[in-house]
């Protein structure tokens, strides 16, 4: 199963557990795929330093290497959606059209409102990890 992951939902699993901490462990047991691009990695990269400011215990390093080398990258070039009223989430809708995955996974608004468009569902972590990791 491919399923995009958004930036809260993965910087959620590093450094706070719960449902989206379950859906980097199915990744890391190649039970699902995460598709992503280079901007949404670099995006990844930018907040997990940012919030590792807060918690130096908690090194983000590692999982930015698993997903350089293991993640499954789409180039999005050619695909401008706009959907979004929050501008700077349409990359995951971008990255979801390109690689052809029907799910995103996020707690974010913006998101979640537009559940549905070309058949992509939106969903929340603890609702993916209920209805596809169980």
């Amino acid at each position: 199963m491919k399923i995009v992951l958004d930036t809260n939902v993965f910087i959620s699993g590093i450094f706070f557990g719960g449902p989206p901490s379950k859906i980097l462990a199915s990744w890391r047991q190649s039970r699902i795929q995460i598709i992503l691009t280079k901007e949404i990695l670099e995006e990844y990269q930018r907040v997990g330093e940012e919030l590792s400011s807060k918690y130096p215990s908690i090194n983000i390093d590692p999982f930015i290497e698993l997903f350089t080398i293991f993640g499954e990258f789409v180039e999005t070039k050619g695909i401008s959606e706009t959907i979004c009223e929050d501008p700077d989430d349409n990359k995951f809708i971008e990255c979801a059209i390109a690689s052809q995955s029907k799910l995103i996974v996020s707690g974010d608004k913006h998101l979640l409102d537009i559940s549905g468009y070309k058949n992509i569902e939106v969903l929340k972590p603890r609702d993916f990890v209920d209805n596809y990791l169980k």
